[in-house]
């Protein structure tokens, strides 16, 4: 075997989704993911609740506004996926079964509920642990997707960061007042934990 065809030979066989050390088979676009999310956590985007009219596809609030679902939304964005598109021509096609939904599908708000980001993960992601412990902290990866149901009994969600705390847990990067990147994967209930991609 020449040398060229074994160079050729290793550099395919290294990009044809052999599993990364971490044990995360997504790790190319995990690591956008959590770039992607790290942007809005220095970008501090206020929480700012209400109805837009925005673009479609890779329609968006201004970088200063958003919730917590905007945080998944631009993190995923960054790595290439447009959740806003895939979400809005999945519901065209299963409209019924989304949980969160008016008449008809709404291209400005469907893809911005917490619901319906789940309902969408559990359907086209990695539906993963709920349980943070020693014995689970292998499950939770950079880039990953978590839900939770706060004190109040409202929605919430955030990506997971590259950062971890003394015991081992990731950080998250989520907005609750104003985007950031913070310590508090087991302050609420959590309800859900994907990755996407799978």
């Amino acid at each position: 075997m020449s040398f060229m065809f074994r160079l050729i030979l290793c550099a395919v066989v290294a990009g044809c989704g052999v599993q990364s050390g971490t044990g995360h088979a997504s790790g190319g676009a995990a690591k956008k993911v959590v770039a992607g999310a790290k942007i809005q956590a220095r970008e501090s985007a206020a929480y700012t609740v209400g109805y837009f009219r925005i673009g479609y596809p890779n329609g968006d609030l201004p970088r200063d506004k958003g919730v917590c679902t905007d945080v998944v939304i631009r993190a995923l964005r960054h790595a290439g996926y447009d959740i806003q598109k895939l979400i809005h021509e999945d519901m065209r096609v299963r409209f019924a079964t989304y949980p969160r939904r008016e008449k008809r599908p709404d291209s400005n708000i469907d893809h911005r509920r917490c619901p319906n980001q789940i309902w969408f993960f559990k359907k086209y992601g990695k539906t993963l642990t709920n349980k943070v412990s020693t014995e689970t902290l292998t499950h939770w990866k950079p880039g990953d997707i978590v839900y939770w149901k706060l004190d109040s009994g409202l929605d919430h969600t955030g990506v997971l960061s590259d950062r971890v705390n003394g015991k081992g847990e990731p950080y998250v990067v989520h907005n609750l007042g104003r985007c950031a990147e913070e310590d508090v994967l087991t302050s609420w209930k959590i309800v859900g934990h994907y990755r996407y991609p799978k």
